[in-house]
């Protein structure tokens, strides 16, 4: 029996840990043996789950990649689990070394990065893995398996839905981490990326060309309640918001959650402290007025070499849940909602039902509905065998997708029809 792949994870926060939570529930495929983190209480209660040496939990992502180049070897692959603006340059210095590389997605907030990246990935020929965690869902490969056994015929059109939810808006949009493109991205590269990749993939071809509408509409000062104040612990209106940070984070905390997003704002779970975090941190703050900037709402429309024309929307205006799918074919129709598929049959007018329930929900909590854990398995499974063909999301795949992206979020900000550049000018070196 071979030895468990080793693996280096940078930046212990919650993708950090989700992917690392398989090594632990899969000891003898893989085991995390290096942490780097700046914040002491994360990095130090990940290198006790981990039961990782003092030596080999590091402070930043600097000093971890000098030990990995001055030898011994140490580990196998690296995880790069930090904020989006932060992926290129630890990155690149990885791949400098020719070490594995699994990158959480999106791979960076420019063209010319992402390109650098892939690049510089190909030029190591290394094994590269992009966290478009949705291709690897059981869901995923069901409705992949319908669309490639021409059970639908061929494809004419599409409709495609995000439901964000209404609370993951305001934790994420408007108060949390990717409320402002300058600090993070835009809206569609930092959550529907995914969306962007998934229609990619299931139809097995990219759009050549693009339109988009979408924008901050409800989130502003224009909407503040009379009334209302700068943070909902000290607001009047707040029992009657659907926003109110105080009722969604204590209600979490009441009901025991430890995880996701509590973990966010919080490195104890007590009342004491997340009181404290929402009085003095962004997650307190009204939705009303916040300094985000990203779009609540967004539409996309593709058309694609072969003529199947496809529309996504994103909204922060629903429940969360699994995103929902419609597939318009010659023979047949094809209705997802996630967890079950029904395949309409227009020759024997007949329903088709193909139940792919899994473990978990969509959330980043629930494990994006068994993504998270298809990914590590599929990246350990490249690992230990050489088959770069186990990883669904390479870097070409992921940077043709990630360019999708970038053009609509162009004709969303020009007003126009923009064409998808090809994925053929890397940046090497």
């Amino acid at each position: 029996m071979s030895s468990p792949v080793t693996l280096a994870v940078v930046g212990a926060g919650s993708r950090g840990n989700a992917y690392a939570r398989w090594a632990l529930e899969h000891p003898d495929r893989a085991r995390v043996v290096a942490v780097a983190e700046p914040r002491d209480v994360r990095r130090e209660r990940f290198a006790a789950q981990h039961q990782i040496p003092a030596e080999h939990a590091y402070p930043d992502w600097q000093s971890l990649a000098q030990r990995l180049a001055a030898g011994p070897p140490l580990v196998d692959a690296v995880l790069v689990c930090t904020q989006d603006r932060m992926h290129t340059e630890p990155v690149l210095e990885f791949l400098k070394h020719r070490l594995h590389v699994l990158v959480e997605k999106p791979l960076a907030p420019t063209e010319t990065e992402c390109r650098q990246m892939v690049g510089a990935a190909e030029a190591a020929g290394v094994l590269f893995a992009v966290g478009h965690v949705m291709r690897y869902t059981p869901y995923t490969q069901a409705v992949k398996q319908v669309v490639d056994d021409g059970l639908l015929g061929d494809i004419m059109s599409v409709q495609h839905l995000e439901p964000v939810g209404y609370w993951h808006q305001a934790h994420s949009y408007v108060r949390g981490n990717w409320r402002r493109a300058d600090e993070s991205t835009f809206m569609l590269l930092a959550k529907s990326c995914h969306d962007i990749d998934w229609l990619q993939y299931v139809l097995g071809e990219a759009p050549t060309r693009v339109s988009s509408f979408g924008r901050l509409s409800h989130f502003t000062r224009a909407h503040k309640p009379a009334g209302a104040a700068d943070r909902c612990l000290d607001c009047s209106v707040e029992p009657d918001c659907p926003f109110s940070a105080k009722r969604f984070y204590f209600d979490r905390l009441v009901q025991g959650d430890r995880g996701w997003p509590l973990d966010v704002l919080v490195d104890e779970f007590t009342a004491e402290a997340l009181g404290d975090a929402l009085r003095h941190g962004p997650y307190g703050r009204c939705v009303y007025d916040s300094d985000n900037d990203v779009v609540d709402h967004q539409v996309v429309n593709m058309e694609y070499p072969s003529g199947t024309t496809a529309v996504f929307t994103m909204t922060g205006f629903s429940r969360q849940g699994h995103r929902e799918t419609k597939l318009f074919g010659t023979r047949g129709e094809l209705t997802g909602d996630g967890e079950k598929l029904d395949v309409f049959d227009f020759l024997t007018d007949t329903h088709h039902i193909i139940d792919t329930t899994t473990v978990g929900d969509a959330s980043a909590a629930g494990g994006h509905g068994g993504g998270d854990a298809g990914l590590m398995d599929g990246f350990v499974s490249a690992l230990e065998t050489g088959d770069a063909s186990r990883i669904f999301s390479g870097p070409r795949d992921s940077l043709t997708s990630h360019l999708t992206v970038f053009a609509a979020e162009r004709a969303r900000l020009r007003g126009s029809v923009e064409p998808v550049s090809p994925p053929l000018e890397l940046i090497v070196g």
